[in-house]
């Protein structure tokens, strides 16, 4: 059970889903994804997409859908049972063979997500938590984190026995993100400029990915590499804001917005930076968007947050700022732009990748979970 579908709706979350069903697949399991606004495919398709509501329907419509729709396509039982997203999972919790267990991936505390990105009332905050969460959590038999980070949110916000936590970490297509250009074939094809060190960042435009911090940042170390030049792809409900920021801080020359990229180009806009940004202030629990960089050759600064360090540490320590603040943001950006640490080689980055993030690797740890006793 996952959520939207990638690539239409282009979160971590519904990334995650859907390279581990295919990689599964490809691996002769057969798998089904049950899920929200999932597409009509053709029959010979490698894995079963079962839609169960519409995302436009209000929370009780979907509800209401999610346990009709499950009810009624029911085949025969499953040997393992994945859950990827409580509110979707809490209605057909009932319905669920009782004899199979049931893994939750848990992707991150969904109460105070919302918290950070909108303002919740709390009666909403309690309906997220209490009765849909904590519930739906209460009946599953065993839990993957992609993090230490997150199994100890897991373990102590919704009291999680540790025992039942697996800690296995996201993976990546390392054959989609490949470093097969050069820095200058990558920048011309998307018209970056060619002879100014550049930074790139993916992120959705809310609060917790600290764009604002980041911007600050540029704005900090521009007398000493005034030709620095940030592209920040996605979007979100603060782009306008941010896009005010940057003008209030004279940064129109050093900072270019290019909004959502299709999925094909984002390996070409790794390849074309020297580093990828990852600024984020809260909630981070793998970090997707650095292992993507780093199969694609790029290495990588992020702040100490979530799971990221877990990612980074053992390879390029450097590059993890020494707080979340601009201040330590610009000081890493300007060491690592000026040659004053030490910076990974591309290959250096690819293997790294492949030998700790491969999805072939990372989907047989997941099977295993899944198919425990």
């Amino acid at each position: 059970m996952g959520l939207g579908w990638f690539p239409k709706t282009p979160g971590g979350l519904e990334r995650y889903v859907y390279d581990l069903t295919h990689t599964l697949a490809a691996n002769h399991d057969r798998v089904e994804l049950c899920g929200i606004d999932l597409p009509e495919v053709e029959s010979n398709y490698p894995i079963k997409l079962t839609n169960l509501a519409s995302a436009n329907d209000s929370i009780l419509q979907r509800f209401w859908s999610c346990r009709n729709n499950f009810r009624k396509t029911r085949g025969e039982k499953p040997d393992a049972i994945n859950l990827h997203f409580a509110l979707y999972s809490f209605p057909i919790m009932d319905i669920l063979p009782k004899d199979v267990p049931i893994t939750f991936n848990f992707h991150g505390p969904w109460v105070s997500e919302s918290e950070q990105e909108v303002n919740q009332q709390k009666l909403s905050n309690f309906f997220k938590k209490w009765l849909v969460e904590k519930r739906t959590y209460q009946k599953c038999d065993r839990f993957i984190v992609l993090s230490q980070a997150f199994g100890k949110i897991l373990h102590q916000q919704y009291e999680i026995p540790e025992e039942k936590i697996h800690v296995i970490p996201g993976g990546v297509d390392t054959q989609k993100f490949a470093p097969r250009l050069s820095a200058q074939e990558a920048r011309s094809r998307l018209n970056f400029p060619l002879d100014r060190p550049i930074l790139f960042t993916s992120r959705r435009l809310v609060n917790r990915v600290g764009i604002d911090k980041l911007l600050n940042a540029i704005a900090l170390i521009k007398p000493r590499i005034p030709d620095v030049w940030l592209a920040i792809g996605g979007r979100g409900p603060l782009e306008a804001a941010l896009q005010q920021q940057t003008k209030e801080l004279g940064l129109e020359n050093n900072v270019k917005f290019i909004g959502f990229l299709p999925d094909e180009d984002l390996p070409i806009a790794y390849q074309a930076a020297d580093f990828s940004v990852m600024p984020s202030q809260a909630f981070e629990g793998f970090g997707l968007a650095l292992v993507e960089s780093l199969a694609s050759g790029t290495p990588v600064i992020c702040t100490p947050v979530g799971g990221m360090p877990e990612i980074v540490q053992q390879f390029s320590p450097e590059l993890i700022t020494s707080s979340r603040s601009e201040n330590a943001i610009a000081q890493t950006l300007e060491d690592a732009l000026l040659g004053k640490i030490n910076i990974p080689s591309r290959s250096e980055c690819r293997d790294y990748t492949t030998t700790n993030f491969n999805w072939d690797k990372i989907a047989q740890q997941v099977r295993t979970v899944l198919l425990s006793k």
